[in-house]
């Protein structure tokens, strides 16, 4: 194997070279990945988990969990399919451009649906709050199948469809071990371990070097990133920051995220203050209701989200838990909601933070953002 060329120096080298016209990464069979230019090379800018270096014939995909450098670390190396030379030591073998593959969470169906791919996708786990058409579709002509419910997966249908690839999320209880004598290559995709929204998107990323779409797939998150840092530049010096408090009580306990999430910086990227920015916790946490009381009871507003049938109301949430009606939000209708029975959720808002921080600037600071639509948050009437 040749060896490798760090990324800087290739990018110098494709500007360098370049004339014009740009080429999928998935044009360039046959020629060396020296060849590729510029707008195919991959980088992370935002995102943790993931690193990708380039040599001559070979890409060496490096993915690592965002929260914790040093839990388990996964390596692979992209090949054309008719490599013959030797592969790293520690690295796994993937032939690429891949035709099709499983997605076990709707966060990983996002990147293949925000490409233009879904084609690509021949399995997923659940089909509760899909609203794409195209993948409905193919789920009812046969061409996507259902493979079970993490923990338990169907391995015969999974056999029988044989993708290329199964992406999986490692870290969460998702019964993986039962399906790894099938096998068929697992790839973590950890964006759901990001701790930012354009680090979450970025994923795409790695979705479009596996397919053949590393072009496609960095112009479309330059637009992403483009306008999600112009929304956020229109509130960053606001002198009023309203509060936002999230979750529910459930069984007992108050679930929310830490103060170190993705949806606390989105609260902090659209000129408003999490009610646990002290908080040094990433994930989800679980608080009695004393706390988040004594926390976010002059809170100016509740992010809610739930799959609710019927009229969402502040009724319904009066009669969910009394209690409710004891914080400010509930008294002053500040509650920001979303149903996801009747919005793509968690189909698509992984690779449109800049729609859903548009959502709460125009919530927290409509006067910046008088004339958006909605599309996932709205205040609750």
């Amino acid at each position: 194997m040749r060896k490798l060329r760090y990324l800087p120096l290739l990018l110098a080298l494709a500007l360098l070279f370049s004339c014009g016209g740009h080429r999928n990464q998935s044009d360039a069979k046959g020629k060396s990945n020296a060849d590729v230019d510029s707008a195919s090379l991959i980088a992370a800018r935002y995102a943790k988990g993931f690193n990708v270096r380039y040599g001559d014939d070979i890409t060496l995909l490096d993915i690592n969990d965002p929260e914790n450098k040093e839990a388990e670390q996964f390596h692979f190396a992209l090949v054309d399919k008719e490599y013959k030379g030797d592969i790293p030591e520690g690295y796994t073998r993937l032939n690429i451009p891949i035709e099709t593959a499983i997605c076990m969470t709707s966060l990983q169906l996002s990147n293949f649906l925000k490409l233009g791919i879904p084609e690509k996708v021949v399995g997923i786990t659940s089909t509760r709050h899909l609203h794409n058409e195209k993948m409905n579709q193919q789920l009812k002509d046969g061409k996507t199948h259902k493979i079970g419910i993490e923990g338990n997966f169907d391995n015969e249908v999974i056999m029988a469809i044989n993708p290329d690839v199964i992406f999986i999320s490692p870290f969460k209880r998702g019964g993986y071990d039962a399906i790894r004598n099938v096998d068929i290559p697992m790839i973590p995709h950890l964006g759901y371990k990001e701790l930012s929204p354009l680090g979450q998107a970025e994923w795409i990323k790695v979705i479009g070097l596996l397919t053949g779409n590393a072009s496609l797939a960095n112009s479309t998150f330059d637009g992403i990133e483009s306008r999600y840092n112009g929304l956020k530049s229109k509130v960053d010096t606001v002198k009023n920051r309203p509060t936002v408090f999230s979750g529910e009580m459930r069984g007992g306990n108050w679930y929310a995220v830490g103060g170190k999430s993705f949806l606390a910086q989105l609260f902090r990227d659209a000129g408003g203050d999490y009610f646990l920015k002290d908080n040094n916790e990433s994930g989800g946490v679980t608080l009695d209701y004393e706390t988040v009381y004594t926390n976010a009871a002059h809170a100016d507003y509740w992010r809610i989200v739930n799959s609710f049938d019927g009229n969402y109301s502040y009724n319904v949430l009066k009669e969910q838990d009394n209690r409710y009606t004891d914080f400010d939000a509930w008294k002053n209708q500040g509650v920001i909601y979303c149903n996801m029975k009747e919005v793509p959720f968690y189909e698509s808002m992984p690779v449109e933070p800049e729609i859903v921080l548009a959502d709460f600037i125009h919530v927290f600071h409509p006067e910046v953002l008088p004339d958006h639509k909605p599309k996932y948050y709205h205040i609750l009437k």
